[in-house]
Protein backbone atom coordinates (compact mmCIF):
# COMPACT_ATOMS: atom_id res chain seq x y z
CA UNK A 1 0.00 0.00 0.00
CA UNK A 2 1.05 3.47 -0.66
CA UNK A 3 2.50 5.69 1.62
CA UNK A 4 1.67 9.80 2.10
CA UNK A 5 3.90 11.85 4.02
CA UNK A 6 2.98 15.67 4.23
CA UNK A 7 5.87 18.10 5.50
CA UNK A 8 4.22 20.82 7.60
CA UNK A 9 7.67 22.28 8.54
CA UNK A 10 11.04 21.53 10.53
CA UNK A 11 10.74 17.92 11.96
CA UNK A 12 6.86 17.81 11.62
CA UNK A 13 5.31 15.54 9.33
CA UNK A 14 2.10 13.74 8.40
CA UNK A 15 2.73 10.14 7.70
CA UNK A 16 -0.61 8.36 6.58
CA UNK A 17 0.08 4.46 6.56
CA UNK A 18 -2.83 2.24 5.58
CA UNK A 19 -5.73 4.26 6.81
CA UNK A 20 -3.55 5.53 9.93
CA UNK A 21 -2.58 9.00 10.89
CA UNK A 22 0.83 9.50 12.66
CA UNK A 23 2.63 13.03 13.44
CA UNK A 24 5.98 13.32 13.96
CA UNK A 25 7.31 16.09 16.52
CA UNK A 26 4.80 18.61 16.39
CA UNK A 27 5.77 22.07 15.94
CA UNK A 28 2.69 25.00 14.91
CA UNK A 29 4.60 27.96 16.58
CA UNK A 30 5.02 31.40 14.48
CA UNK A 31 8.49 32.40 13.46
CA UNK A 32 10.73 34.25 16.27
CA UNK A 33 13.16 33.46 19.25
CA UNK A 34 12.88 30.65 21.60
CA UNK A 35 14.76 30.61 24.65
CA UNK A 36 15.98 27.66 25.84
CA UNK A 37 17.88 26.99 29.36
CA UNK A 38 21.32 27.53 27.69
CA UNK A 39 21.12 28.52 23.85
CA UNK A 40 18.57 30.85 22.30
CA UNK A 41 17.18 29.36 19.12
CA UNK A 42 15.12 31.34 16.06
CA UNK A 43 12.56 29.98 14.34
CA UNK A 44 12.84 31.33 10.47
CA UNK A 45 9.98 29.87 8.66
CA UNK A 46 6.14 29.13 9.64
CA UNK A 47 4.35 25.67 9.67
CA UNK A 48 2.61 25.07 6.41
CA UNK A 49 -0.82 23.77 7.98
CA UNK A 50 -1.99 25.15 11.28
CA UNK A 51 -2.52 22.98 14.20
CA UNK A 52 -6.24 22.69 13.69
CA UNK A 53 -5.84 22.03 10.02
CA UNK A 54 -4.34 18.16 10.54
CA UNK A 55 -7.52 16.43 11.65
CA UNK A 56 -7.58 13.75 13.66
CA UNK A 57 -4.38 11.92 14.85
CA UNK A 58 -4.05 8.50 16.08
CA UNK A 59 -0.32 8.99 17.26
CA UNK A 60 2.03 11.58 18.06
CA UNK A 61 5.93 10.16 17.85
CA UNK A 62 8.08 12.62 19.85
CA UNK A 63 11.68 12.17 19.82
CA UNK A 64 11.99 14.43 22.62
CA UNK A 65 10.57 16.77 24.36
CA UNK A 66 13.49 19.61 25.89
CA UNK A 67 14.40 21.79 22.55
CA UNK A 68 11.52 23.95 20.71
CA UNK A 69 12.39 23.23 17.51
CA UNK A 70 10.72 19.50 18.34
CA UNK A 71 8.26 20.51 20.28
CA UNK A 72 7.03 24.27 21.02
CA UNK A 73 3.90 25.49 22.51
CA UNK A 74 1.14 24.85 20.04
CA UNK A 75 2.60 21.36 19.77
CA UNK A 76 2.47 20.73 22.97
CA UNK A 77 -0.89 21.43 23.37
CA UNK A 78 -1.61 19.39 20.52
CA UNK A 79 0.25 16.16 21.79
CA UNK A 80 -1.56 16.48 24.54
CA UNK A 81 -4.87 16.28 23.03
CA UNK A 82 -3.62 13.54 20.52
CA UNK A 83 -4.89 10.19 21.09
CA UNK A 84 -1.97 8.47 21.55
CA UNK A 85 0.91 10.37 22.36
CA UNK A 86 4.72 8.56 22.21
CA UNK A 87 8.21 9.66 23.60
CA UNK A 88 11.15 8.61 25.48
CA UNK A 89 10.64 7.45 29.29
CA UNK A 90 11.73 10.60 31.04
CA UNK A 91 9.45 12.85 28.41
CA UNK A 92 6.64 10.96 29.49
CA UNK A 93 7.05 11.58 32.79
CA UNK A 94 7.54 15.58 32.02
CA UNK A 95 4.73 15.85 30.33
CA UNK A 96 2.52 13.69 31.88
CA UNK A 97 -1.34 13.06 30.93
CA UNK A 98 -1.79 9.95 28.69
CA UNK A 99 1.41 10.37 26.69
CA UNK A 100 3.48 7.13 26.84
CA UNK A 101 7.61 6.56 27.05
CA UNK A 102 9.48 4.26 25.54
CA UNK A 103 12.48 2.72 25.40
CA UNK A 104 14.76 1.58 22.56
CA UNK A 105 13.26 -1.11 21.17
CA UNK A 106 10.34 -1.18 23.18
CA UNK A 107 7.03 -1.25 21.32
CA UNK A 108 3.32 0.04 21.18
CA UNK A 109 1.01 -0.89 18.74
CA UNK A 110 -2.07 1.06 17.05
CA UNK A 111 -5.16 -1.26 16.00
CA UNK A 112 -8.35 0.04 13.97
CA UNK A 113 -11.62 -1.45 14.10
CA UNK A 114 -11.15 -3.59 11.29
CA UNK A 115 -8.03 -5.73 12.86
CA UNK A 116 -5.63 -3.52 11.27
CA UNK A 117 -2.71 -3.08 12.95
CA UNK A 118 0.25 -0.58 13.30
CA UNK A 119 3.66 -1.68 15.19
CA UNK A 120 5.55 1.13 16.54
CA UNK A 121 9.07 -0.13 17.73
CA UNK A 122 11.33 2.85 19.33
CA UNK A 123 14.82 3.10 18.31
CA UNK A 124 17.87 4.13 19.98
CA UNK A 125 19.16 7.92 18.87
CA UNK A 126 21.73 10.11 19.64
CA UNK A 127 21.59 13.96 19.34
CA UNK A 128 25.34 14.62 19.03
CA UNK A 129 28.69 13.11 19.52
CA UNK A 130 29.98 10.50 21.31
CA UNK A 131 29.22 12.06 25.32
CA UNK A 132 26.81 14.27 24.30
CA UNK A 133 24.21 12.35 26.29
CA UNK A 134 24.11 14.61 29.81
CA UNK A 135 23.60 17.77 27.67
CA UNK A 136 21.05 16.73 25.13
CA UNK A 137 18.90 14.09 26.99
CA UNK A 138 17.16 11.20 26.15
CA UNK A 139 16.19 10.80 22.20
CA UNK A 140 14.68 7.93 20.71
CA UNK A 141 13.61 7.26 17.06
CA UNK A 142 10.77 5.26 15.11
CA UNK A 143 10.27 2.34 13.21
CA UNK A 144 6.15 1.65 11.93
CA UNK A 145 5.20 -1.51 10.71
CA UNK A 146 2.33 -2.47 9.51
CA UNK A 147 0.30 -5.90 9.78
CA UNK A 148 -0.30 -5.65 6.12
CA UNK A 149 2.06 -7.40 4.11
CA UNK A 150 2.07 -4.90 0.96
CA UNK A 151 3.21 -2.10 3.16
CA UNK A 152 6.77 -1.56 3.81
CA UNK A 153 7.99 0.02 7.16
CA UNK A 154 8.80 3.31 7.58
CA UNK A 155 12.23 4.46 9.81
CA UNK A 156 11.60 8.26 11.21
CA UNK A 157 15.57 8.64 12.96
CA UNK A 158 14.77 11.53 15.78
CA UNK A 159 17.16 13.93 16.51
CA UNK A 160 20.24 12.52 15.86
CA UNK A 161 23.31 11.72 14.09
CA UNK A 162 24.73 8.83 12.34
CA UNK A 163 25.83 6.37 14.87
CA UNK A 164 26.25 2.32 15.95
CA UNK A 165 22.18 2.93 17.00
CA UNK A 166 20.94 3.99 13.33
CA UNK A 167 23.03 1.30 12.24
CA UNK A 168 21.34 -1.43 14.18
CA UNK A 169 18.04 -0.34 13.08
CA UNK A 170 18.91 -0.92 9.72
CA UNK A 171 20.39 -4.47 10.47
CA UNK A 172 17.08 -5.01 12.51
CA UNK A 173 14.69 -3.97 10.01
CA UNK A 174 13.67 -3.77 6.50
CA UNK A 175 12.50 -0.37 5.87
CA UNK A 176 11.20 0.65 2.32
CA UNK A 177 11.21 4.63 3.62
CA UNK A 178 13.37 6.39 5.85
CA UNK A 179 12.92 9.84 7.23
CA UNK A 180 16.04 10.98 8.64
CA UNK A 181 16.47 14.58 10.43
CA UNK A 182 19.00 16.34 9.04
CA UNK A 183 19.78 19.43 8.80
CA UNK A 184 23.24 20.07 10.63
CA UNK A 185 21.30 21.50 13.54
CA UNK A 186 24.68 23.39 15.53
CA UNK A 187 24.20 25.64 18.63
CA UNK A 188 26.72 25.68 21.17
CA UNK A 189 29.85 24.05 20.10
CA UNK A 190 31.61 22.77 16.27
CA UNK A 191 29.60 19.92 16.15
CA UNK A 192 26.34 18.65 14.82
CA UNK A 193 23.17 17.81 16.55
CA UNK A 194 21.46 16.15 14.09
CA UNK A 195 22.31 14.01 10.55
CA UNK A 196 24.81 16.10 8.13
CA UNK A 197 24.79 14.96 4.06
CA UNK A 198 27.52 12.74 5.38
CA UNK A 199 25.13 10.95 7.68
CA UNK A 200 22.53 10.76 5.46
CA UNK A 201 24.17 9.30 3.10
CA UNK A 202 25.59 6.59 5.39
CA UNK A 203 21.70 6.40 6.17
CA UNK A 204 21.02 5.39 2.48
CA UNK A 205 23.94 3.27 2.16
CA UNK A 206 22.51 0.95 5.19
CA UNK A 207 19.02 0.95 4.18
CA UNK A 208 19.35 0.01 0.43
CA UNK A 209 16.06 -0.85 -0.35
CA UNK A 210 14.10 2.41 1.03
CA UNK A 211 13.60 5.74 -0.53
CA UNK A 212 15.27 8.43 1.50
CA UNK A 213 12.82 11.43 3.08
CA UNK A 214 14.73 14.36 4.65
CA UNK A 215 12.59 16.19 7.35
CA UNK A 216 14.70 18.66 9.34
CA UNK A 217 16.34 20.80 7.00
CA UNK A 218 14.72 23.81 7.22
CA UNK A 219 13.19 26.58 8.99
CA UNK A 220 15.38 27.20 12.18
CA UNK A 221 18.53 29.16 12.20
CA UNK A 222 20.76 26.86 13.55
CA UNK A 223 20.04 24.11 10.89
CA UNK A 224 23.62 25.06 8.70
CA UNK A 225 22.77 22.26 5.68
CA UNK A 226 19.58 22.02 3.84
CA UNK A 227 17.35 20.52 1.59
CA UNK A 228 19.58 21.53 -1.51
CA UNK A 229 22.64 20.39 0.22
CA UNK A 230 21.01 16.64 0.60
CA UNK A 231 20.17 17.08 -3.40
CA UNK A 232 23.27 18.21 -4.77
CA UNK A 233 25.62 15.07 -2.49
CA UNK A 234 23.27 12.79 -3.09
CA UNK A 235 23.33 13.52 -6.90
CA UNK A 236 27.18 13.66 -7.09
CA UNK A 237 27.67 9.92 -4.99
CA UNK A 238 25.30 8.80 -7.78
CA UNK A 239 22.10 8.52 -4.52
CA UNK A 240 19.99 10.83 -6.70
CA UNK A 241 17.04 8.48 -7.49
CA UNK A 242 16.74 7.49 -4.03
CA UNK A 243 16.14 10.81 -2.17
CA UNK A 244 12.47 12.51 -2.26
CA UNK A 245 12.46 16.02 -1.23
CA UNK A 246 8.89 17.27 0.04
CA UNK A 247 7.31 20.15 -0.66
CA UNK A 248 5.81 21.63 2.64
CA UNK A 249 1.84 21.11 2.62
CA UNK A 250 1.43 19.00 0.01
CA UNK A 251 0.72 15.48 0.50
CA UNK A 252 3.51 13.25 -1.61
CA UNK A 253 3.07 9.41 -1.90
CA UNK A 254 6.12 7.81 -1.47
CA UNK A 255 6.90 4.41 -3.34
CA UNK A 256 9.94 2.46 -2.90
CA UNK A 257 13.05 2.89 -5.46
Amino acid sequence: MPISITLIGGPTALIEIDGFRLLTDPTFDAPGAYQLPHVKLEKTIGPAMKADAIGPIDAVLLSHDQHSDNLDNSGREFLLKARRALTTEAGARRLGGHVEGLAPWATAHVKDRDGNALTITATPARHGPAGIEPLSGDVIGFVVSSSRKDTGAVYISGDTTWFDGVAEVARRFKCTVVMPFAGAAQTRGPFHLTMDTNDTIETARAFPDAMIVPVHTEGWAHFRQNSEDLRKTFDVLGFGTRLRLLEPGVPTVIEAP
